[in-house]
C-alpha cells in the first residue's frame, strides 16, 4: 500500500510540474506575440499573457506555502 500511495504522489508532483510548464510556456508565448487569439488585438494577448504568468507563479508560490 504504501508504495502505491508514493507512486500516486510521484505522479501527482510530475503533473502539477507540467501543469506549471505549460502555463508558463503559453503565458510568455503571448507575451511575445508568438501565440495569438484570432479576432482579439495583439494588445489584449499580450496582457492576458502577462496575468497567466503573474497568476502562476502566485499559485506555486502559494503552494509551496502550503505544503509548509
Amino acid at each position: 500500500m504504501a508504495k502505491d500511495s508514493s507512486l500516486r504522489r510521484l505522479l501527482a508532483i510530475a503533473m502539477w510540474i507540467v501543469g506549471v510548464l505549460i502555463s508558463l510556456a503559453v503565458g510568455f508565448g503571448m507575451v511575445d506575440g508568438i501565440l495569438t487569439v484570432r479576432w482579439i488585438p495583439l494588445s489584449v494577448t499580450v496582457i492576458a499573457g502577462w496575468i497567466v504568468v503573474i497568476l502562476t507563479v502566485i499559485g506555486v508560490l502559494l503552494a509551496i506555502a502550503d505544503r509548509f
